[in-house]
Protein backbone atom coordinates (compact mmCIF):
# COMPACT_ATOMS: atom_id res chain seq x y z
CA UNK A 1 0.00 0.00 0.00
CA UNK A 2 1.26 2.98 -1.44
CA UNK A 3 1.63 6.05 1.49
CA UNK A 4 1.69 10.28 0.67
CA UNK A 5 2.78 12.40 2.92
CA UNK A 6 2.19 15.86 3.68
CA UNK A 7 3.89 17.93 6.55
CA UNK A 8 4.71 20.92 7.94
CA UNK A 9 1.46 22.39 6.82
CA UNK A 10 -1.34 23.74 8.60
CA UNK A 11 -3.97 21.45 9.44
CA UNK A 12 -7.54 22.35 9.34
CA UNK A 13 -9.13 18.73 10.19
CA UNK A 14 -12.93 19.80 10.64
CA UNK A 15 -13.70 16.85 13.20
CA UNK A 16 -16.38 16.93 15.37
CA UNK A 17 -13.66 19.09 17.93
CA UNK A 18 -13.06 21.30 14.92
CA UNK A 19 -9.05 20.17 15.88
CA UNK A 20 -6.84 22.03 14.25
CA UNK A 21 -2.89 22.48 13.65
CA UNK A 22 -0.34 25.16 13.16
CA UNK A 23 2.20 23.06 11.68
CA UNK A 24 1.32 19.18 11.18
CA UNK A 25 0.49 16.34 8.67
CA UNK A 26 -1.50 13.69 6.88
CA UNK A 27 -0.53 10.40 6.27
CA UNK A 28 -2.45 8.76 3.10
CA UNK A 29 -2.52 4.93 2.82
CA UNK A 30 -4.09 3.90 -0.64
CA UNK A 31 -7.58 5.12 -0.30
CA UNK A 32 -7.42 6.25 3.28
CA UNK A 33 -6.12 8.68 5.57
CA UNK A 34 -3.72 7.03 7.89
CA UNK A 35 -2.85 9.28 10.07
CA UNK A 36 -3.47 13.29 11.01
CA UNK A 37 -1.57 14.88 13.81
CA UNK A 38 0.96 17.54 15.27
CA UNK A 39 4.27 17.92 13.90
CA UNK A 40 5.93 15.68 11.32
CA UNK A 41 4.82 12.58 10.33
CA UNK A 42 5.67 9.41 11.77
CA UNK A 43 9.10 8.23 11.43
CA UNK A 44 9.66 4.83 9.64
CA UNK A 45 7.05 4.49 7.43
CA UNK A 46 7.15 2.16 4.32
CA UNK A 47 6.56 2.77 1.11
CA UNK A 48 5.86 6.04 1.04
CA UNK A 49 5.92 6.92 -2.94
CA UNK A 50 5.28 11.10 -1.95
CA UNK A 51 6.15 13.37 0.54
CA UNK A 52 5.23 16.99 0.05
CA UNK A 53 7.06 19.92 2.29
CA UNK A 54 3.43 22.09 2.64
CA UNK A 55 5.18 24.95 4.33
CA UNK A 56 2.99 28.11 3.57
CA UNK A 57 -0.36 25.55 3.24
CA UNK A 58 -3.71 24.74 5.08
CA UNK A 59 -4.63 21.48 4.14
CA UNK A 60 -8.31 20.83 4.85
CA UNK A 61 -10.82 18.13 3.97
CA UNK A 62 -12.03 18.53 0.14
CA UNK A 63 -14.94 20.33 -0.40
CA UNK A 64 -18.02 19.04 -1.20
CA UNK A 65 -20.83 20.56 -3.29
CA UNK A 66 -24.50 19.49 -3.04
CA UNK A 67 -26.32 21.36 -5.60
CA UNK A 68 -25.95 21.70 -9.29
CA UNK A 69 -26.97 21.88 -12.97
CA UNK A 70 -24.28 21.17 -15.04
CA UNK A 71 -25.93 21.51 -18.20
CA UNK A 72 -26.64 25.06 -17.58
CA UNK A 73 -22.82 25.87 -18.14
CA UNK A 74 -24.06 26.56 -22.06
CA UNK A 75 -26.14 29.23 -21.07
CA UNK A 76 -24.07 31.14 -18.92
CA UNK A 77 -24.75 35.56 -18.71
CA UNK A 78 -28.04 35.34 -19.90
CA UNK A 79 -31.60 36.39 -18.32
CA UNK A 80 -29.03 38.68 -16.03
CA UNK A 81 -31.78 40.92 -14.32
CA UNK A 82 -34.58 38.39 -14.01
CA UNK A 83 -35.74 36.76 -10.70
CA UNK A 84 -36.71 32.62 -10.48
CA UNK A 85 -39.56 32.50 -12.42
CA UNK A 86 -38.61 35.04 -15.34
CA UNK A 87 -35.52 33.54 -15.74
CA UNK A 88 -36.76 29.90 -15.86
CA UNK A 89 -39.25 31.23 -18.61
CA UNK A 90 -36.48 32.99 -20.55
CA UNK A 91 -34.51 29.65 -20.30
CA UNK A 92 -36.32 26.65 -20.52
CA UNK A 93 -36.81 27.23 -24.02
CA UNK A 94 -32.54 27.27 -24.73
CA UNK A 95 -32.71 24.10 -22.22
CA UNK A 96 -35.39 22.24 -24.00
CA UNK A 97 -33.18 21.82 -26.91
CA UNK A 98 -29.82 20.04 -25.36
CA UNK A 99 -28.60 17.09 -26.46
CA UNK A 100 -26.13 14.51 -25.02
CA UNK A 101 -22.46 16.35 -26.86
CA UNK A 102 -23.74 19.39 -25.42
CA UNK A 103 -24.25 17.96 -22.00
CA UNK A 104 -21.10 16.29 -21.56
CA UNK A 105 -19.45 19.19 -22.56
CA UNK A 106 -21.47 21.28 -20.02
CA UNK A 107 -20.93 18.69 -17.13
CA UNK A 108 -16.87 18.74 -18.23
CA UNK A 109 -16.77 22.28 -18.01
CA UNK A 110 -18.59 22.80 -14.24
CA UNK A 111 -16.77 19.90 -13.26
CA UNK A 112 -13.09 21.23 -14.22
CA UNK A 113 -14.20 25.02 -12.77
CA UNK A 114 -15.31 22.75 -9.40
CA UNK A 115 -12.52 20.27 -9.39
CA UNK A 116 -9.93 23.50 -9.62
CA UNK A 117 -11.11 24.93 -6.80
CA UNK A 118 -11.12 21.78 -4.69
CA UNK A 119 -14.06 20.30 -4.86
CA UNK A 120 -13.59 16.67 -4.41
CA UNK A 121 -17.09 15.47 -4.34
CA UNK A 122 -19.22 16.65 -7.07
CA UNK A 123 -23.11 16.66 -7.12
CA UNK A 124 -25.54 17.38 -9.96
CA UNK A 125 -29.53 17.61 -10.72
CA UNK A 126 -30.20 16.69 -14.07
CA UNK A 127 -34.15 17.29 -14.88
CA UNK A 128 -34.27 18.29 -18.03
CA UNK A 129 -34.93 15.45 -20.78
CA UNK A 130 -36.02 16.28 -24.02
CA UNK A 131 -37.03 13.38 -25.98
CA UNK A 132 -34.54 12.05 -28.64
CA UNK A 133 -31.87 14.11 -26.54
CA UNK A 134 -29.83 10.95 -26.13
CA UNK A 135 -28.16 9.11 -22.74
CA UNK A 136 -28.07 12.33 -21.11
CA UNK A 137 -27.23 10.92 -17.31
CA UNK A 138 -24.63 9.16 -18.79
CA UNK A 139 -22.55 12.08 -20.48
CA UNK A 140 -22.37 13.46 -16.72
CA UNK A 141 -21.23 10.46 -15.35
CA UNK A 142 -18.67 10.11 -17.62
CA UNK A 143 -17.52 13.37 -17.74
CA UNK A 144 -17.50 12.57 -14.04
CA UNK A 145 -15.01 9.32 -14.41
CA UNK A 146 -12.82 11.25 -16.67
CA UNK A 147 -11.91 14.08 -14.23
CA UNK A 148 -11.40 11.45 -11.14
CA UNK A 149 -14.42 13.20 -8.84
CA UNK A 150 -16.82 11.28 -6.71
CA UNK A 151 -20.18 12.31 -7.96
CA UNK A 152 -23.57 11.71 -6.80
CA UNK A 153 -25.83 12.25 -9.99
CA UNK A 154 -29.43 13.05 -8.60
CA UNK A 155 -31.97 11.48 -11.71
CA UNK A 156 -34.29 14.80 -12.21
CA UNK A 157 -37.36 14.75 -13.62
CA UNK A 158 -40.37 17.13 -14.88
CA UNK A 159 -44.31 15.89 -15.83
CA UNK A 160 -45.54 19.18 -15.65
CA UNK A 161 -45.17 20.77 -19.40
CA UNK A 162 -46.76 24.32 -20.08
CA UNK A 163 -49.93 22.59 -21.19
CA UNK A 164 -50.72 21.43 -17.58
CA UNK A 165 -49.31 24.90 -16.02
CA UNK A 166 -46.17 24.14 -15.73
CA UNK A 167 -42.91 26.13 -16.77
CA UNK A 168 -41.34 23.74 -19.53
CA UNK A 169 -42.03 23.39 -22.87
CA UNK A 170 -44.27 19.96 -23.34
CA UNK A 171 -41.79 18.34 -25.51
CA UNK A 172 -38.83 18.33 -22.49
CA UNK A 173 -40.89 17.24 -19.70
CA UNK A 174 -41.66 13.10 -19.25
CA UNK A 175 -44.60 10.97 -18.47
CA UNK A 176 -44.88 10.25 -14.90
CA UNK A 177 -44.53 6.71 -15.54
CA UNK A 178 -41.40 6.95 -17.89
CA UNK A 179 -39.51 9.41 -15.52
CA UNK A 180 -40.14 7.12 -12.32
CA UNK A 181 -38.73 3.93 -14.72
CA UNK A 182 -35.95 5.87 -16.45
CA UNK A 183 -35.05 7.27 -12.45
CA UNK A 184 -35.19 3.44 -11.19
CA UNK A 185 -33.19 2.05 -13.91
CA UNK A 186 -30.16 4.80 -13.43
CA UNK A 187 -30.11 3.37 -10.14
CA UNK A 188 -29.97 -0.25 -11.11
CA UNK A 189 -27.37 0.64 -13.81
CA UNK A 190 -25.24 2.83 -11.55
CA UNK A 191 -25.73 3.63 -7.96
CA UNK A 192 -23.10 2.38 -5.35
CA UNK A 193 -24.22 1.88 -2.02
CA UNK A 194 -20.29 0.94 -0.97
CA UNK A 195 -18.19 3.26 1.48
CA UNK A 196 -15.69 4.09 -1.02
CA UNK A 197 -18.24 4.50 -3.75
CA UNK A 198 -17.04 7.17 -6.70
CA UNK A 199 -20.93 6.99 -7.92
CA UNK A 200 -24.04 7.45 -6.23
CA UNK A 201 -27.81 8.26 -7.73
CA UNK A 202 -30.59 10.40 -6.11
CA UNK A 203 -34.23 10.34 -6.69
CA UNK A 204 -35.08 14.05 -7.53
CA UNK A 205 -37.82 15.81 -9.28
CA UNK A 206 -37.21 19.59 -10.27
CA UNK A 207 -39.54 21.62 -7.93
CA UNK A 208 -43.41 21.79 -6.74
CA UNK A 209 -44.20 24.26 -9.88
CA UNK A 210 -42.69 21.25 -12.30
CA UNK A 211 -43.78 17.57 -11.20
CA UNK A 212 -47.17 16.99 -10.41
CA UNK A 213 -48.34 15.18 -6.91
CA UNK A 214 -48.42 11.55 -7.74
CA UNK A 215 -44.55 11.95 -8.99
CA UNK A 216 -43.28 13.75 -5.74
CA UNK A 217 -45.44 10.96 -3.80
CA UNK A 218 -43.89 8.16 -5.98
CA UNK A 219 -40.28 9.41 -6.57
CA UNK A 220 -40.32 9.14 -2.31
CA UNK A 221 -41.22 5.33 -2.63
CA UNK A 222 -39.22 4.17 -5.38
CA UNK A 223 -35.89 6.14 -3.21
CA UNK A 224 -37.16 4.34 -0.35
CA UNK A 225 -37.51 1.63 -1.82
CA UNK A 226 -34.72 0.95 -3.25
CA UNK A 227 -32.49 2.85 -0.35
CA UNK A 228 -30.90 6.20 -2.29
CA UNK A 229 -31.50 9.70 -0.96
CA UNK A 230 -34.20 12.58 -2.47
CA UNK A 231 -33.25 15.73 -3.64
CA UNK A 232 -35.62 18.67 -4.63
CA UNK A 233 -35.75 22.40 -4.90
CA UNK A 234 -38.25 23.80 -2.02
CA UNK A 235 -38.71 27.18 -0.56
CA UNK A 236 -36.49 28.63 -3.20
CA UNK A 237 -38.80 32.22 -3.45
CA UNK A 238 -41.85 34.11 -2.81
CA UNK A 239 -43.32 33.13 -5.87
CA UNK A 240 -43.20 29.66 -4.98
CA UNK A 241 -44.89 30.49 -1.53
CA UNK A 242 -47.64 31.59 -3.35
CA UNK A 243 -47.59 29.02 -5.68
CA UNK A 244 -47.84 26.29 -3.31
CA UNK A 245 -50.63 28.16 -1.15
CA UNK A 246 -52.96 28.56 -4.33
CA UNK A 247 -52.44 25.34 -5.56
CA UNK A 248 -52.06 22.76 -3.18
CA UNK A 249 -53.74 25.03 -0.05
CA UNK A 250 -50.59 24.97 2.05
CA UNK A 251 -47.07 26.15 2.15
CA UNK A 252 -43.53 24.21 0.46
CA UNK A 253 -42.26 22.32 3.65
CA UNK A 254 -45.99 21.21 4.95
CA UNK A 255 -46.69 20.09 0.80
CA UNK A 256 -43.76 17.95 1.11
CA UNK A 257 -44.54 16.46 4.37
CA UNK A 258 -47.87 15.84 2.82
CA UNK A 259 -46.16 13.62 -0.10
CA UNK A 260 -43.26 11.83 2.45
CA UNK A 261 -40.42 14.09 2.04
CA UNK A 262 -38.79 14.84 4.93
CA UNK A 263 -36.57 13.16 6.32
CA UNK A 264 -33.03 12.06 6.99
CA UNK A 265 -32.81 10.61 3.66
CA UNK A 266 -33.91 14.08 1.90
CA UNK A 267 -31.99 17.40 1.28
CA UNK A 268 -33.51 20.14 -0.89
CA UNK A 269 -31.41 22.82 -2.28
CA UNK A 270 -31.97 27.15 -1.58
CA UNK A 271 -34.54 26.90 1.61
CA UNK A 272 -34.84 31.04 1.34
CA UNK A 273 -38.05 31.40 2.87
CA UNK A 274 -38.92 29.21 5.97
CA UNK A 275 -40.85 30.26 9.13
CA UNK A 276 -40.22 28.70 12.35
CA UNK A 277 -42.30 26.00 11.61
CA UNK A 278 -40.90 25.11 8.64
CA UNK A 279 -37.05 25.34 10.38
CA UNK A 280 -38.59 23.40 13.18
CA UNK A 281 -40.04 20.49 11.10
CA UNK A 282 -36.59 19.99 9.23
CA UNK A 283 -34.47 19.92 12.37
CA UNK A 284 -36.86 17.50 13.88
CA UNK A 285 -37.02 15.40 10.92
CA UNK A 286 -33.39 15.37 10.10
CA UNK A 287 -33.90 16.51 6.30
CA UNK A 288 -30.35 18.39 4.81
CA UNK A 289 -30.40 22.06 3.23
CA UNK A 290 -28.18 22.48 0.02
CA UNK A 291 -27.42 26.68 0.59
CA UNK A 292 -26.41 28.30 -2.59
CA UNK A 293 -25.87 32.08 -1.47
CA UNK A 294 -24.73 33.51 -5.19
CA UNK A 295 -27.23 32.43 -6.83
CA UNK A 296 -30.02 33.27 -4.56
CA UNK A 297 -28.44 36.77 -4.46
CA UNK A 298 -28.25 36.88 -8.86
CA UNK A 299 -31.72 35.68 -8.80
CA UNK A 300 -32.61 38.00 -6.01
CA UNK A 301 -34.40 35.33 -4.12
CA UNK A 302 -33.28 36.12 -0.77
CA UNK A 303 -31.24 35.30 2.65
CA UNK A 304 -31.79 31.98 3.97
CA UNK A 305 -31.91 31.71 7.58
CA UNK A 306 -28.53 29.50 7.93
CA UNK A 307 -27.96 30.47 11.56
CA UNK A 308 -31.59 29.11 12.34
CA UNK A 309 -30.81 26.40 10.36
CA UNK A 310 -27.82 25.04 12.03
CA UNK A 311 -29.06 26.13 15.62
CA UNK A 312 -32.26 23.59 14.62
CA UNK A 313 -29.87 20.51 14.03
CA UNK A 314 -30.79 20.58 10.35
CA UNK A 315 -27.57 19.50 8.01
CA UNK A 316 -26.56 22.31 5.77
CA UNK A 317 -23.95 21.94 3.00
CA UNK A 318 -22.93 24.66 0.18
CA UNK A 319 -23.95 24.43 -3.09
CA UNK A 320 -23.23 26.57 -6.57
CA UNK A 321 -26.09 25.41 -8.27
CA UNK A 322 -26.37 26.21 -12.28
CA UNK A 323 -23.82 28.54 -13.75
CA UNK A 324 -26.41 30.40 -15.24
CA UNK A 325 -27.28 31.66 -12.06
CA UNK A 326 -23.73 31.58 -10.75
CA UNK A 327 -21.12 32.06 -13.31
CA UNK A 328 -18.51 31.66 -11.28
CA UNK A 329 -19.12 28.57 -11.08
CA UNK A 330 -16.73 27.58 -8.24
CA UNK A 331 -17.74 26.04 -4.79
CA UNK A 332 -15.01 27.61 -2.65
CA UNK A 333 -16.03 31.11 -3.41
CA UNK A 334 -19.30 29.97 -1.63
CA UNK A 335 -17.44 30.19 1.81
CA UNK A 336 -17.00 33.40 1.39
CA UNK A 337 -20.18 34.36 0.13
CA UNK A 338 -22.33 31.90 2.76
CA UNK A 339 -20.74 34.24 5.73
CA UNK A 340 -20.65 37.70 3.83
CA UNK A 341 -24.37 36.96 2.66
CA UNK A 342 -25.70 35.64 6.23
CA UNK A 343 -24.07 38.51 7.74
CA UNK A 344 -26.73 41.11 6.33
CA UNK A 345 -29.60 38.74 7.74
CA UNK A 346 -31.11 39.32 10.81
CA UNK A 347 -27.97 37.75 12.98
CA UNK A 348 -25.57 39.98 11.27
CA UNK A 349 -21.76 39.89 12.78
CA UNK A 350 -22.75 36.74 15.20
CA UNK A 351 -24.51 34.74 11.66
CA UNK A 352 -21.47 32.64 10.89
CA UNK A 353 -17.49 32.95 11.36
CA UNK A 354 -15.12 31.60 9.32
CA UNK A 355 -14.82 28.09 10.44
CA UNK A 356 -18.40 27.66 10.45
CA UNK A 357 -18.46 27.99 7.00
CA UNK A 358 -15.40 25.79 6.03
CA UNK A 359 -17.52 23.13 7.78
CA UNK A 360 -20.49 24.11 5.21
CA UNK A 361 -18.37 23.19 2.36
CA UNK A 362 -17.15 20.17 3.88
CA UNK A 363 -18.14 18.21 6.51
CA UNK A 364 -21.68 19.93 6.24
CA UNK A 365 -21.61 19.00 2.31
CA UNK A 366 -20.93 15.16 3.24
CA UNK A 367 -23.84 14.86 5.68
CA UNK A 368 -25.96 16.60 3.65
CA UNK A 369 -25.51 13.67 1.15
CA UNK A 370 -24.95 10.83 3.66
CA UNK A 371 -21.36 10.46 3.71
CA UNK A 372 -20.57 11.81 6.88
CA UNK A 373 -18.38 8.88 8.14
CA UNK A 374 -16.67 8.37 5.06
CA UNK A 375 -15.71 12.10 4.20
CA UNK A 376 -16.01 15.61 4.68
CA UNK A 377 -13.26 15.76 7.10
CA UNK A 378 -9.65 14.43 8.03
CA UNK A 379 -9.52 11.32 10.49
CA UNK A 380 -7.90 7.89 10.58
CA UNK A 381 -10.05 5.66 8.41
CA UNK A 382 -11.80 8.10 6.26
CA UNK A 383 -11.44 8.20 2.50
CA UNK A 384 -8.43 10.33 1.31
CA UNK A 385 -10.03 13.41 -0.17
CA UNK A 386 -8.36 16.67 0.53
CA UNK A 387 -7.25 19.56 -0.81
CA UNK A 388 -3.86 21.35 0.07
CA UNK A 389 -4.35 25.31 -0.48
CA UNK A 390 -1.30 27.65 -1.14
CA UNK A 391 -1.26 30.33 1.47
CA UNK A 392 1.75 32.20 1.68
CA UNK A 393 1.23 34.51 -1.78
CA UNK A 394 0.37 37.68 -1.48
CA UNK A 395 -2.85 38.01 -1.80
CA UNK A 396 -2.67 36.04 2.03
CA UNK A 397 0.37 37.37 3.03
CA UNK A 398 -0.55 39.29 6.09
CA UNK A 399 -3.49 37.00 7.10
CA UNK A 400 -2.11 35.22 10.12
CA UNK A 401 -5.43 32.56 10.81
CA UNK A 402 -5.03 30.36 8.15
CA UNK A 403 -8.47 29.29 7.77
CA UNK A 404 -9.48 32.99 7.93
CA UNK A 405 -7.16 33.73 4.84
CA UNK A 406 -8.90 30.62 2.86
CA UNK A 407 -12.72 31.93 3.86
CA UNK A 408 -12.40 35.60 3.82
CA UNK A 409 -9.06 36.12 1.56
CA UNK A 410 -8.76 36.03 -2.41
CA UNK A 411 -9.44 32.76 -3.84
CA UNK A 412 -6.45 30.31 -2.51
CA UNK A 413 -4.43 28.51 -5.18
CA UNK A 414 -4.80 24.79 -5.14
CA UNK A 415 -1.24 23.11 -4.78
CA UNK A 416 -2.65 19.85 -4.66
CA UNK A 417 -6.00 18.00 -4.31
CA UNK A 418 -6.63 14.33 -3.29
CA UNK A 419 -9.61 11.76 -4.35
CA UNK A 420 -9.30 8.47 -2.70
CA UNK A 421 -5.96 9.25 -1.94
CA UNK A 422 -5.50 10.21 -5.98
CA UNK A 423 -4.02 13.61 -7.10
CA UNK A 424 -6.41 15.30 -9.56
CA UNK A 425 -4.99 18.54 -9.34
CA UNK A 426 -1.33 20.05 -8.95
CA UNK A 427 -0.42 23.27 -8.58
CA UNK A 428 -3.78 24.54 -10.00
CA UNK A 429 -4.00 22.50 -13.21
CA UNK A 430 -6.30 19.91 -13.35
CA UNK A 431 -4.69 17.12 -13.72
CA UNK A 432 -7.17 14.37 -15.29
CA UNK A 433 -8.21 16.11 -18.45
CA UNK A 434 -6.61 19.03 -20.68
CA UNK A 435 -8.37 22.28 -19.46
CA UNK A 436 -8.02 24.30 -22.61
CA UNK A 437 -9.40 21.32 -24.75
CA UNK A 438 -12.97 21.22 -22.41
CA UNK A 439 -12.75 24.92 -23.01
CA UNK A 440 -12.82 25.08 -26.86
CA UNK A 441 -15.71 22.32 -26.69
CA UNK A 442 -17.98 23.75 -24.32
CA UNK A 443 -17.91 27.24 -26.49
CA UNK A 444 -18.43 25.02 -29.87
CA UNK A 445 -21.69 23.58 -28.30
CA UNK A 446 -22.54 26.43 -26.38
CA UNK A 447 -22.58 28.33 -29.96
CA UNK A 448 -24.35 24.97 -31.22
CA UNK A 449 -26.98 25.20 -28.21
CA UNK A 450 -27.78 28.99 -29.22
CA UNK A 451 -28.14 28.72 -32.84
CA UNK A 452 -30.37 25.43 -32.79
CA UNK A 453 -32.53 27.64 -29.98
CA UNK A 454 -32.78 30.51 -32.19
CA UNK A 455 -33.74 28.25 -35.24
CA UNK A 456 -36.11 27.65 -33.39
Amino acid sequence: MHRIVIENCAVATVDAQDTEYASGHVVVAGHRIESVGEGRAPRGLEDVVRRIDGTGHLVTPGLVNTHHHFYQWLTRGLAQDSNLFDWLVALYPIWARIDEPMVHAAARGSLAMMVRGGVTTAMDHHYVFPRGSGDLLGAEIRAARELGVRFTAARGSMDLGTSDGGLPPDFAVESTEDALAATEEAIDTHHDPGFDAMLRIAVAPCSPFSVSTELLRESAVLARRKGVRLHTHGSETVEEEKFCHERFGMGPTDYFESTGWLGEDVWMAHCVHMSDTDIQAFGRTGTGVAHCPSSNARLAAGIARVPDLLAAGVPVGLGVDGTASNESGELHTELRNALLVNRLGGHREKALNVRQALRLGTYGGARVLGRQDEIGSLEPGKLADLVLWKLDGLGHSSIADPVAALVLGAPAPVTLSLVNGAPVVESGRLLTVDEDEIAREARTEARRLARIAADD
